[in-house]
């Protein structure tokens, strides 16, 4: 049974599937049979008759071992927005009994195994359960992308208390400057790294287009205990 974390970020838009990317080519270049999983995602285009989403083709396009479509992202919403919102619209119920046997399925065939959330941490999957339920049943540890703009250092010290109240562990925090406008950006980070009780994996400067392995040569992972 391999290793597994998760990717949350302190709002939607703020690079998890950049950082998620990221972490899978890091450890594929490392020789880890290393996948994605993507449980809950909104947002689709049609295409050969098939519906895909950007987030998950791209956790897909840097995994080094082939998993199955119907477990990597179980669940796929047309409309990008909130996934309860998603499944109510289309009449569809997110089951996390099934997305713990799925994610179990892909834990089986990896030796890494890089979830992605959606949105924030405790993003609704329906009238009774957040995303932080999932992460807790999984028993997974985090990993937080923080968007550098401003308002994210209350975001992220609240995502970090919801994160401990989960009783699950922070094991880093990426700093991802998705304002190129914003001047304070050092102070931020800076502020962040004295609060925060885990350690800064990496600063990913404004760039778009960056490419998972240019983000993966800009990130650091603690060895495991």
């Amino acid at each position: 049974m391999g290793r597994s974390y998760f990717v949350t970020g302190t709002d939607t838009g703020v690079g998890k599937t950049l950082v998620a990317s990221a972490l899978i080519h890091l450890h594929a270049a490392r020789g880890l049979r290393t996948g994605g999983m993507k449980p809950v995602a909104s947002g689709a285009f049609r295409q050969d008759g098939q519906w895909y989403n950007e987030d998950v083709q791209a956790l897909q396009a840097v995994a080094n071992v082939a998993l199955p479509a119907a477990l990597v992202n179980p669940y796929l919403f047309r409309r990008p927005t909130a996934p309860h919102i998603a499944a109510a619209e289309e009449r569809r119920t997110i089951d996390l009994d099934h997305l713990a046997r799925c994610h179990a399925q892909l834990q089986a065939a990896c030796e890494m195994l890089i979830v992605e959330g959606a949105g924030g941490f405790m993003v609704p999957l329906d009238r009774h359960h957040n995303s932080d339920e999932l992460v807790a049943r999984l028993g997974l540890p985090v990993v937080l992308v923080v968007g550098i703009r401003l308002g994210c250092i209350n975001h992220a010290l609240l995502t970090c208390q919801a994160v401990e109240a989960r009783g699950l562990t922070l094991v880093g925090w990426v700093a991802n400057l998705i304002d190129a406008l914003e001047g304070q950006a050092d102070a931020m980070i800076e502020s962040l790294a004295q609060r925060l009780q885990a350690p800064l994996l990496g600063r990913l400067p404004w760039s778009p287009g960056m490419t998972a392995a240019q983000a993966a040569a800009r990130l650091t992972w603690p060895d495991p205990a």
